[in-house]
């Protein structure tokens, strides 16, 4: 009697008598993985697309025919066979076929003993097919300087071709010819080293056979140290977590990898340093912390007098407090956890993987990392942590340690999800997806369909909007952040584009479990709304500016949305810099002005910060402390680590660093505290303290002002709207 799906919605089948559940348009290859249970495949890996090429994986099913097995959907009841005689006669057979032309011992064989059809023939007991061998040989290709092509160890599992185009986007590789001729080519069928290929590795690296060898080893590798070791790609592919990635590739990067052991108080990483590697911990526990101080930066005056030099010092946030303030819970890091805002400090075990986005965008350090016991860890470059996340092995440990430790947390860190209750917690654990989006990829278009909520996991999402005669950037959303709510509260239309801008995960919350979450959850619903009709209405102040004045004109000076600029009449101005150093007085001696910009006209608009249309000051801060308010005013958070990415990604020379003597813990004398130097970022801050800005008291011609963008530039062009 055939058993029918169980009430959770899995379907249960049986695998060699063993009963399994899995969730419906599950392939039969991929519930065997699951449950343990080898099937062979050459043209299908956990890392690719299913496309039933090599035939390798065929099991018996009960159907008048063998089927492959990972093309083949799972049905209730279904009584799958992987290891019959039957199976396994004809899987010897498909072996003996394709080995009857592959030239044996082939380049990858004989340079790391991984050929995979080789190791397949070798364990059915193939030491020579009885099948007669090609008498036309395919040839050699030796025109790249990177790869070397053997077409006559090809097997056309197509690997490579997915490789290229769906991996990697490059659209170089493709089938060519028919039947008996049918082989690999590369662009119009043209020698691989004058093709459109640009050696990037990936055909190589998904090659199962010697068809595609690294011709030489490449340069790149971690420096290994007394305290660290570097692997041999035998010893990396008996580590667990390095299951399925290719000995090749292990092979020629097998200085990309090293094995590090620290000693309980040492430094792993460092907050702010810049870095290309990531750390995968296997064992002992280390400590993620920031040690910066959690601080706004504030312009203090007070003595009688307008040139009395001013002081800049580090204030608490319940002595300055600002509005919008959006996390008031959790300081974003690169790693599985965030760090409260009141005490910034987590914990990371075995398992964890951090310094992802360092690794593969080099950004600075988000944190400090410290070993709390003795530590074992390895530390690797972009290029293994590429390979490393195609593996569904791998990618499924990690997703399931976020799901696990630090989903909820991520959702609490949101001030307005703080009452969800555990019971929908749980739900969403097991609901939401986890996706991941490449560089310039569009998440979300502006006039689509409204159907999700996505909350950033990793990297930076781009969000624009489309305006006559330009776009522009109203934000780059961190993780911590969260998009989407807009056009599912009202509407059902997205009103922005969202677009990745580097290496970005989301956690995406479908409508359904976003209008259940609002229902169930007033609070929720009430401080979504609030954000939302926030930004409608920064949306239609906008939209007045782009009615009074000529948007085209304005987009094209870069000054959008301008709080205030600085603008220097240049028929008065006489050069002498009274500004630039009146700014310098009123700032310890740290200028926040610069004499030289974009013109209009007559007018020069200083370099002083003007809320550009694309912050790029914002792009890859590590700690998301930079940020832009719904009124488009760019700010920087109380706990910016000072790394100086922002300082250096400003175009226009508007951020600087200011230095700040602070007690830190020493590290050399646990239980002491020393005086140490910190940086923190600031920009123009108009001299708030002031009746009127420094640089334009000082002017001694009325040749600076601050003005108002939108009403000035109206008047400047004789467009001011009547009302």
């Amino acid at each position: 009697m055939a058993t029918v799906s169980s009430p959770t919605g899995l379907i249960n089948i049986t695998i060699d008598g063993r009963a399994v559940s899995v969730a419906p348009g599950t392939s039969v290859f991929d519930a065997a993985r699951i449950s343990g249970i080898p099937i062979p495949t050459l043209c299908h890996l956990q890392n690719e697309t299913p496309v039933g090429v090599c035939r390798l994986c065929v099991v018996d099913t009960g159907a008048r025919v063998l089927t492959a097995s990972c093309v083949r959907p799972v049905e209730p009841g279904m009584k799958v066979e992987t290891q019959s005689g039957k199976v396994l006669a004809a899987r010897k057979t498909l072996l003996e076929l394709l080995m009857a032309d592959h030239p044996s011992p082939c380049a990858r064989q004989q340079k790391s003993g991984d050929c995979e059809l080789e190791t397949l023939a070798k364990s059915a007991g193939i030491e020579q097919s009885r099948f007669a061998k090609r008498t036309v040989a395919r040839g050699l290709d030796d025109s790249s300087l990177a790869i070397a092509v053997d077409h006559d160890a090809c097997i056309l599992c197509d690997r490579c071709i997915r490789g290229c185009d769906e991996i990697k986007n490059n659209f170089v590789l493709g089938r060519m010819g028919k039947g008996y001729s049918t082989g690999i080519a590369f662009d119009l069928n043209a020698p691989m080293g004058n093709s459109t290929c640009i050696s990037c590795g990936e055909c190589m690296v998904s090659c199962p056979t010697g068809a595609l060898t690294n011709k030489g080893v490449a340069g790149t590798s971690i420096a290994a140290s007394e305290d660290g070791y570097t692997f041999q790609a035998e010893e990396l592919l008996r580590i667990p977590v390095f299951k399925g990635v290719s000995g090749t590739f292990l092979e020629l990067n097998r200085g990309a990898i090293v094995k590090r052991r620290y000693r309980k108080g040492e430094v792993i990483c460092r907050e702010g340093e810049f870095g290309s590697t990531a750390f995968y911990l296997v064992e002992g526990a280390a400590k993620v912390s920031i040690s910066s101080p959690i601080a706004h930066v504030k312009t203090h005056g007070g003595a009688k007098g307008f040139f009395k030099r001013l002081t800049s010092t580090l204030v608490d946030r319940r002595e300055d407090v600002r509005e919008e303030e959006t996390r008031d819970r959790t300081i974003p890091i690169d790693a599985s956890v965030d760090l409260s805002y009141g005490n910034p400090v987590a914990s990371l075990g075995p398992g964890d993987l951090f310094g992802e986005m360092t690794c593969l965008n080099f950004y600075p350090r988000s944190a400090t990392v410290r070993a709390e016991s003795d530590v074992v860890a390895y530390e690797m470059l972009r290029n293994v942590l590429d390979i490393m996340m195609k593996n569904k092995t791998f990618r499924a440990q990690i997703d399931a340690n976020y799901r696990e430790r630090a989903l909820e947390n991520h959702l609490r860190g949101v001030p307005m999800f703080a009452d969800l209750s555990p019971d929908f917690i749980d739900h969403l654990k097991q609901s939401v997806e986890l996706q991941r989006f490449a560089p310039g990829e569009v998440i979300a278009r502006q006039g689509d369909p409204a159907d999700s909520f996505y909350l950033i996991r990793i990297g930076f999402v781009k969000i624009s909007e489309n305006y006559p005669g330009g776009a522009m950037v109203l934000a780059y959303l961190s993780r911590g952040d969260y998009f989407g709510e807009i056009g599912l509260l009202g509407g059902g239309v997205r009103t922005a584009m969202c677009t990745a801008l580097d290496h970005v995960e989301v956690v995406r919350i479908a409508g359904d479990d976003f209008r259940q979450m609002v229902e169930r959850f007033p609070a929720v619903r009430k401080g979504l709304e609030a954000v939302a009709d926030e930004r409608r209405l920064a949306n239609e102040q906008r939209l007045k500016t782009v009615d009074s004045v000529p948007l085209d004109q304005f987009l094209s000076q870069g000054l959008m949305e301008a709080q205030s600029l600085l603008v220097l009449d240049l028929q008065k101005c006489t050069r002498c810099d009274a500004c630039v150093n009146a700014c310098a007085d009123a700032h310890d001696g740290v200028t926040r002005l610069v004499r030289d910009g974009l013109r209009f006209e007559q007018y020069l608009i200083a370099t002083s910060c003007r809320q550009c249309r694309d912050p790029l000051c914002m792009v890859g801060c590590p700690v998301g402390s930079i940020r832009r308010r719904n009124s488009l005013e760019v700010i920087i958070e109380d706990w910016c680590i000072g790394c100086g990415l922002c300082a250096r990604n400003c175009p226009y020379g508007n951020i600087n660093l200011h230095p700040f003597q602070v007690m830190n813990e020493d590290p050399d004398h646990p239980g002491r505290t020393k005086a140490v130097v910190k940086q923190k970022a600031t920009s123009c801050d108009l001299c708030t303290n002031l009746a009127e800005p420094s640089c334009v008291y000082a002017c001694p011609h009325d040749a600076a002002h601050r003005v108002d963008p939108k009403k000035f530039f109206a008047d400047a062009i004789g467009q001011l709207p009547t009302y």
